[in-house]
């Protein structure tokens, strides 16, 4: 979260989901050296179109910030990380997804709570005047009823599917922020190299969606593993 919000004050909106692509093509590295899988070839070329536009993107990027760029990379491999042994500790059925969900939310706590207190955030939760108005107590517990069905939901995309996918899925529903972020956010700036490497970008991500829901409907490996050699 510190890595993410962070990035995405310093970069505009368009390169923000550009560079949240690059968080894929360490997903599928990961899912080759962590769960002994490797993508089918239709797979790895729509990963690396998704890749080699938000390289033309960010390299013809006028508004480039080196603080943003590197708190984004940062945030695409702990989100890799976290969607690869997410899938690894799932197939094992070791917890399963409610185990992973509370033991997840459990270990943050004390982070989360040390914190709120170092930035001084408890202080100005527990002197908010808005606690009793109705209306904003409404809002506060939907807004946490959405977070829980947002872990929940990418626990399960997870589970059913791959994390490749959950990765893919995650980018391809910024596929509106970056358009509307080239008008709405006024950071913008416009440059034909990266428009056209934006696009590129998006174009792998439909791609990527296309082949896999394909290949499941009709019943054939998107995924081969890899043998394991026993000691």
């Amino acid at each position: 979260m510190f890595t993410g919000l962070g990035g995405t004050q310093q970069i505009s909106l368009p390169m923000l989901t550009a560079l949240r692509r690059f968080s894929i093509l360490m997903t599928m590295i990961l899912e080759y050296f962590i769960l002994r899988q490797i993508a089918s070839c239709t797979i790895q070329m729509s990963v690396f179109a998704m890749v080699f536009g938000a390289v033309i993107a960010a390299s013809n990027d006028l508004s480039f910030n080196v603080s943003g760029y590197s708190l984004l990379l940062f945030n695409d491999l702990f989100t890799a990380l976290n969607s690869v042994v997410m899938k690894k500790k799932l197939d094992a059925k070791e917890l399963g997804k409610w185990g992973l969900l509370f033991y997840n939310s459990l270990f943050m706590l004390p982070i989360a709570c040390a914190l709120a207190f170092i930035t001084g955030d408890i202080e100005k939760a527990v002197a908010y005047d808005g606690w009793r108005d109705i209306a904003f107590l409404i809002q506060f517990s939907l807004s946490c009823l959405m977070g829980f069905l947002l872990q929940y939901s990418t626990v399960l995309c997870t589970q059913l599917n791959s994390a490749l996918t959950t990765t893919v899925i995650g980018c391809l529903k910024n596929i509106a922020v970056t358009y509307l972020g080239m008008f709405i956010g006024g950071d913008y700036i416009f440059n034909l190299a990266n428009f056209v490497g934006l696009n590129i970008s998006i174009v792998g991500s439909l791609v990527y969606t296309w082949v896999t829901f394909r290949v499941k409907e009709e019943t054939l490996p998107v995924y081969a593993s890899l043998p394991t050699t026993e000691k």
